[in-house]
C-alpha cells in the first residue's frame, strides 16, 4: 500500500456495490471507467479545475481511456482509486489510475486516459490555458513501475 500512495498521490476510496459485480460474479468492466471517472473528478475539483474550466468556458474531454485488469474484485470491498498526470501538452494530459483493492491488499487494475481540452462556445479543441497548465504541472509525474 505505501508504494501505492507514493506512486498515486492523489487516491480517492470507492465502495463496491453489490450491483457493480456480473454474472461472473466480479465486478464487470464498465464498473471500473466509472471509477476512474469518480477519481479524475476528484482530481480536478479538489484543484478547483471544474470551475475554472467552466469559467473559461473549456471542457475536458475525454477522448480515450483503457484498462488493464490484473485480478477480479468482488463485492464487499472498498478500493482506493489513484491518479496521476503523466503528461502534459498544450491542448490534452494523460492520466493514469490504479486500483487497490482493501480486502486483496494489491493492486486489481490499471488505467489510462487522454483528456484533451474542448472550447464548448467554438466546437473544437483549444489550449489549456497557461495559467491553468502551469498548476496542472506542479502534479505532472514520470511513471514508475507499481
Amino acid at each position: 500500500m505505501e508504494s501505492f500512495q507514493q506512486a498515486y498521490p492523489f487516491h480517492t476510496p470507492i465502495s463496491v456495490a453489490w450491483g457493480e459485480m456480473d454474472a461472473l460474479q466480479h465486478v464487470n468492466n464498465v464498473a471500473y471507467f466509472r471509477y476512474f471517472e469518480t477519481a479524475r473528478i476528484a482530481f480536478f475539483e479538489q484543484l478547483n479545475l471544474m470551475a475554472e474550466l467552466q469559467q473559461a468556458g473549456i471542457a475536458p474531454v475525454l477522448s480515450e481511456t483503457r484498462a488493464r485488469y490484473r485480478r477480479p474484485v468482488t463485492y464487499p470491498d472498498t478500493l482506493l482509486v489513484g491518479a496521476r498526470i503523466t503528461k502534459l501538452e498544450s491542448d490534452r494530459l494523460t492520466m493514469e489510475y490504479a486500483v487497490f483493492s482493501q480486502a486483496q491488499q494489491t493492486l486489481t487494475t490499471l488505467g489510462e486516459a487522454e483528456i484533451v481540452a474542448f472550447d464548448a462556445r467554438a466546437g473544437r479543441k483549444c489550449d489549456i490555458p497557461q495559467a491553468l497548465r502551469q498548476r496542472l504541472s506542479e502534479y505532472l509525474v514520470v511513471p514508475e513501475c507499481v
